[in-house]
């Protein structure tokens, strides 16, 4: 299926969540000289207009990152963060959001690298436009990334990390999610893998999180951001979480005085919350 474009929700809440612990998770890799190379299996276009097109009809952004934009009172992480995501919208108007490529190309030093797919034939279209700028620096397939990943791994520099950022349109992918990792683990155990995966109502979502802390790993860090009740009707997305292997040992602690606030800011109803937990044996 291919009916699935994140335009629609470009800049919401689990874009925020999505895109704060990809640049921290970045942050971190470029505190050593060492390159590192950035896989998404999942790119979408790339880079969102928020003022048109499909952005524009349901606007989730305005419950997310435009919940954030004017705020002076945020954790540096979190400041960080929207710092980068205003450095695409130079007019201080918040009228651009970038797709999770843009967050690395943002990132990323001279000697680092990404590798990139996209299904859809529009969005990839669009993202080689949005990255054919970064010439050598960057390889774009139309492929699926989840079976693309193997080629890439291990990386040459041995340091990467790999963002697995599904549609979830079929129930399939929380599967093939699993077996994914599964595979990546044996060919490139001590990469940082995060998974972004919806709450929803449904079994496989609930316990996507319980199976991956099943898989042979020895670090891992689980962070969701509930924004309001579930409906009553059971039907769509109430939050959204972060499953990451092999995270940062700062991560969780930066976490920690994180998630309240973006609970106090991106908050919907009264069941708003947030879930982190982490082990490192």
């Amino acid at each position: 299926m291919l009916s699935y474009r994140h335009a629609f929700h470009a800049g919401n809440h689990a874009d925020v969540l999505k895109h704060l612990v990809e640049t921290m998770l970045l942050d971190y890799l470029n505190q050593k000289d060492k390159p590192w190379w950035y896989i998404d299996t999942h790119s979408g276009a790339g880079f969102y207009s928020l003022e048109e097109g499909f952005a524009s009809k349901k606007a989730e952004y305005r419950e997310g990152i435009a919940r954030l934009w004017h705020a002076n009172d945020l954790p540096a992480a979190l400041a960080r963060y929207v710092n980068l995501i205003k450095s695409f919208n130079p007019d201080g108007q918040l009228r651009f959001y970038p797709g999770s490529p843009m967050v690395a190309e943002r990132l990323m030093r001279d000697e680092d690298r990404v590798r990139l797919f996209e299904l859809h034939p529009a969005d990839f279209e669009l993202l080689e436009d949005n990255v054919c700028h970064l010439r050598k620096m960057a390889i774009v397939q139309k492929a699926d990334g989840f079976a693309g990943l193997k080629a890439f791994l291990p990386p040459p520099p041995r340091r990467a990390l790999v963002l697995i950022d599904p549609p979830y349109e079929v129930k399939e992918d929380y599967h093939t999610v699993e077996k994914t990792l599964k595979d990546a683990l044996t060919r490139f155990a001590t990469g940082t893998y995060a998974v972004w995966y919806p709450c929803l109502q449904r079994h496989d979502s609930q316990q996507l999180p319980e199976k991956l802390k099943q898989l042979p790993i020895d670090s891992w860090l689980h962070v969701a951001l509930h924004v309001q009740h579930p409906s009553a009707d059971g039907f769509g997305m109430h939050g959204s979480g972060m499953f990451v292997i092999n995270p940062p040992w700062t991560l969780h602690a930066a976490l920690q005085e994180i998630m309240p606030v973006l609970v106090e800011y991106l908050a919907i109803d009264s069941g708003a919350d947030f879930v982190l937990e982490h082990v490192s044996r």
